[in-house]
């Protein structure tokens, strides 16, 4: 069954001098306690976005985990109520803008979503 592992964030974070798989790997293990090896990752969609016009876009990149160990786990309350898996045909509401695209993206088959953009 295809998931989502979603909540009131979603694993995320920005690069602290380190490859976008290091930091993938890392915030796995701060925000929800789950293992990941490098190798077991693969780019799934890249987003380009921005918020607003005169804001500073960014490049989101989306990554996909074959496989990890542990269960998600509540390891930033300050920051996130939980974790739970959805559906695809039955994600929350409110979710992230690019989140959302993203999935958008990767269930039609396209490797780049451009949000925002005016």
């Amino acid at each position: 069954m295809n998931r989502q592992l979603g909540g009131a964030q979603r694993i995320a974070g920005h690069c602290e001098q380190e490859s976008a798989v290091a930091c993938l790997i890392r915030e796995a293990r701060e925000e929800a306690g789950l293992e990941i090896a490098a190798g077991d990752v693969e780019l799934a969609h890249v987003v380009h976005v921005v918020d607003a016009p005169g804001t500073q876009p960014r490049l989101q990149l989306v990554f996909r985990a074959r496989r990890w160990k542990g269960e998600p786990r509540l390891l930033e309350p300050d920051k996130c109520l939980g974790w739970d898996w959805w559906p695809l045909d039955g994600l929350p509401e409110p979710m992230v803008a690019y989140a959302r695209a993203a999935i958008t993206g990767i269930r039609a088959g396209q490797p780049y979503t451009e949000l925002g953009w005016t």
